[in-house]
C-alpha cells in the first residue's frame, strides 16, 4: 500500500492522501474564522445563525471534523517530521541541524503569515512543537503514546478547571477573591466563545477595513500571539505528534498493516467516538450553548474523542487506496497533500480576499451553511491545480521554497530525469 522505491527514497502516498485529506478538511473549519468574527467559530448563538441548516451546519461540523482534521493534521506533521529526519541522517545531512533549520524557517513563514495575511496561523505553532518533539525522536511507539496521554490529559485538567472556575461566576457562598476570579475567568471565556457584542462588532469594523488597517491591529494588538499559541495549545499539539511519529514507526501511516487492521480501527475509532460527541453535541445545544461547557467541550471534553475518530478517518482514506477505487481521485488528493504546505497558505490567500474589506468583502454577510460554497470551490482548486503542477516540476512552490531556504541554496525545481529523495 505504499510506492516504495527505495528505503531512502519511497513516496509514501498513504501519507500524501492522508495529508491531502486534512488540508482539505481543515478548511471545513476555518472557514468560519476566515468568513466571520472569532466567537462564531465555534459559537452560532454568536453569530452566523444557530437555527434551522445553520445550526444542522454547527453540530455536523462539531461532530465530525471539529478537532479532528486538526488532530489529522497534527498527527501527519509529526510523522513526517520524523520521515524527514530519518532521511536527513541517512544522506549525512546532520538529523538534528536539518530538522531545526527547517523548524525556524517555517516559523518565520509562520509569523508572517500571522501578521500579513491570516490570524489563523497554526504554522508557527507548529514550528515551535516541532523543536519540541525531536526529543521524543528515538523513543518506542509505545512510549510515544505514554507521552501522549500524559500530556492530553494534562491539557484536559487544565483547561476543565478553567472551565469549571468560570462556571462558578455568579454562585452563592464563594468567597470575595473566589468570587472575582469566576467572574474574570467567565470574561475570558466569554472573548473566546461567547455572544460578546462588542467584541463582535470590533471585528467586523476591523476585517470589514482595508489592508493596511487589518495588519496594523494585528501588528499593535495581536504581535506575540504566534509565540504565546504555544502555551495555549503546547500540550496537546505536541501530544497529537506523538501520535504521529508512534503511527509513523509502527507502519500505520505507511500502510504497512493488514487491511483486517485498519478496518477494526476504523469500527473501533467511530464507536468509541462519533456517539460521545453527538451527546455532547445535544448537551451544548440544550443548555443554549453556555459559554463553560462550549469551551470545555472544545478543548477538554471532546479531546479524548476527536483522537479515535481522526485515527478512524485515516483508517478509511488507508483502506480506500488499498482497495484501489477512483484512482484518479486518489492520485489528485495525494497531490494536493504534497503540496500540503502551498495549498495551506494558498488558501488563505484566497479566502482573506473573498472576505475581508480589501477584497470582496463578505466579511460576516454569509451564513453559516452557505460557507460550504466557498469549501467546495477551494478543494475542486486544490484537486485541480496540484496534480498538474506536480506533472512539471518536483516540489509546490512554497515547498520548493521552504526546502531551498532550509538547505540555503536553490533546490532543483523543474523535473529533468531522475525524481530527487521526497521530504
Amino acid at each position: 500500500m505504499t510506492d516504495a522505491t527505495s528505503p531512502a527514497g519511497q513516496r509514501f502516498v498513504t501519507l500524501d492522501v492522508v495529508r491531502g485529506a486534512a488540508v482539505m478538511g481543515i478548511l471545513v473549519l476555518n472557514i468560519v474564522a476566515f468568513a466571520m468574527p472569532f466567537p462564531a467559530y465555534s459559537n452560532p448563538a454568536a453569530y452566523g445563525g444557530d437555527t434551522g441548516i445553520n445550526l444542522a451546519a454547527w453540530a455536523a461540523n462539531f461532530v465530525l471534523f471539529d478537532g479532528k482534521m486538526r488532530t489529522l493534521f497534527s498527527m501527519l506533521f509529526g510523522a513526517s517530521t520524523l520521515l524527514v529526519i530519518e532521511r536527513a541522517r541517512a544522506s549525512d545531512r546532520g538529523g538534528a541541524s536539518a530538522h531545526y533549520t527547517r523548524m525556524i524557517v517555517l516559523l518565520a513563514v509562520g509569523c508572517l503569515h500571522f501578521w500579513f495575511l491570516w490570524f489563523g496561523d497554526i504554522l508557527a505553532l507548529y514550528a515551535m512543537c516541532g523543536m519540541i518533539i525531536y526529543v521524543f525522536r528515538k523513543q518506542s511507539p509505545r512510549a510515544l503514546i505514554g507521552w501522549a496521554v500524559v500530556l492530553i490529559g494534562l491539557s484536559v485538567i487544565f483547561y476543565g478547571l478553567v472551565s469549571w472556575v468560570a462556571s462558578m461566576a455568579g454562585s452563592p457562598g464563594l468567597s470575595p477573591e473566589a468570587a472575582a476570579g469566576a467572574i474574570e475567568a467567565r470574561r475570558a471565556l466569554e472573548l473566546e466563545v461567547g455572544a460578546n457584542s462588542g467584541k463582535i462588532a470590533s471585528e467586523l469594523a476591523i476585517y470589514r477595513s482595508g489592508y493596511a488597517e487589518i495588519v496594523d491591529y494585528r501588528l499593535g494588538k495581536m504581535t506575540w500571539m504566534p509565540f504565546t499559541s504555544l502555551f495555549g495549545y503546547g500540550l496537546e499539539t505536541v501530544a497529537l505528534m506523538l501520535i504521529g511519529m508512534a503511527m509513523y514507526k509502527s507502519g500505520f501511516v505507511t500502510g504497512d498493516w493488514p487491511r483486517a487492521s485498519y478496518r477494526r480501527w476504523a469500527i473501533w475509532g467511530l464507536a468509541l467516538g462519533l456517539p460521545p460527541l453527538v451527546l455532547l453535541a445535544s448537551r451544548i445545544v440544550t443548555t443554549d450553548f453556555d459559554t463553560p461547557l462550549l469551551f470545555a467541550s472544545l478543548v477538554a471534553i471532546s479531546a479524548p474523542f476527536d483522537i479515535p475518530v481522526a485515527i478512524a478517518i485515516a483508517a478509511l482514506l488507508i483502506l480506500w487506496i488499498g482497495s484501489g477505487a477512483a484512482p484518479a481521485l486518489r492520485d489528485r488528493v495525494a497531490a494536493a497533500g504534497r503540496m500540503a504546505f502551498t495549498n495551506y497558505l494558498a488558501t488563505s490567500l484566497v479566502m482573506t480576499s473573498l472576505f475581508y474589506g480589501y477584497g470582496l468583502g463578505l466579511f460576516g454577510l454569509v451564513e453559516r451553511a452557505a460557507l460550504w460554497l466557498p469549501v467546495i470551490s477551494m478543494w475542486a482548486l486544490m484537486l485541480a491545480w496540484s496534480k498538474p503542477w506536480l506533472d512539471r516540476f518536483h516540489y509546490g512552490p512554497l515547498e520548493w521554497l521552504w526546502r531551498s531556504l532550509s538547505r540555503g541554496s536553490l533546490q532543483p525545481m523543474r523535473k529533468a530525469g531522475r525524481e530527487p529523495v521526497p521530504v
